[in-house]
């Protein structure tokens, strides 16, 4: 397993002391310990225990994959409150979030088994970041294109085009247009014992995230 890069310290102060006792509460309450819950997510306990005091700030795919091991999802950890079982989100209502260079809004509810975002992933934004974990995915590009790779297979992906696949495939999501591309994601939450994410690249590339 290829641990999780570092991430910079760029998220606001109030967002970071929002997210990491939120993080460390979360872990406590799924009754793991710092190192199991590192383990299931491809970090050291070191770089978890730094989340969870606010001197690292996740990315999204991190967030992901501490949501699913926590049985929870991403707004969730990031305090973002919701009516409860209330199956309409309005446009409005919708705040916009960042993680990791991506601009995310919530368009589902709290509390379900699956997790539906719309994402805008800037160009060469976290393009070499390799995900592997339980579950399924499934994505529709609204604007731009898509460079999607499945194992060894990549396909570009136009507006209006989908795709579904298992999570336990490697897969690369990035912008394969200048401007970035915006898509409607939607992941499972299973909360396994056997839930891992694997991130992996070029470390260079990583560093210019």
């Amino acid at each position: 397993m290829t641990e999780l890069p570092d991430e910079p310290t760029g998220a606001p102060p109030d967002e970071l002391s929002t997210v990491a006792p939120r993080l460390r509460d979360l872990r406590r309450r799924s009754g793991l310990t710092l190192e199991t819950a590192a383990r299931l997510v491809g970090l050291s306990p070191a770089h978890l225990s730094r989340l969870e005091t606010g001197r690292r700030q996740p990315s999204l795919p991190m967030l992901l994959a501490l949501a699913r091991t926590y049985g929870t999802t991403v707004s969730d950890l990031l305090g973002e409150t919701a009516a409860e079982r209330d199956p309409i989100v309005r446009a409005g209502r919708a705040e916009p979030s960042e993680a990791g260079g991506w601009t995310y809004w919530t368009a589902g509810g709290a509390g379900r088994a699956m997790q539906a975002l719309r994402v805008l992933v800037p160009q060469r934004a976290q393009g070499d970041l390799v995900r592997v974990h339980p579950g399924e995915e499934w994505l529709y590009v609204l604007k731009g294109r898509l460079r999607l790779t499945l194992g060894a297979a990549v396909q570009v992906l136009e507006p209006g085009d989908a795709a579904h696949f298992d999570s336990l495939t490697p897969h690369r999501i990035s912008a394969a247009s200048q401007g970035g591309v915006e898509l409607l994601f939607v992941h499972t939450l299973l909360q396994s014992g056997a839930a891992e994410l694997c991130l992996g690249g070029d470390d260079t590339r990583r560093r210019g995230l």
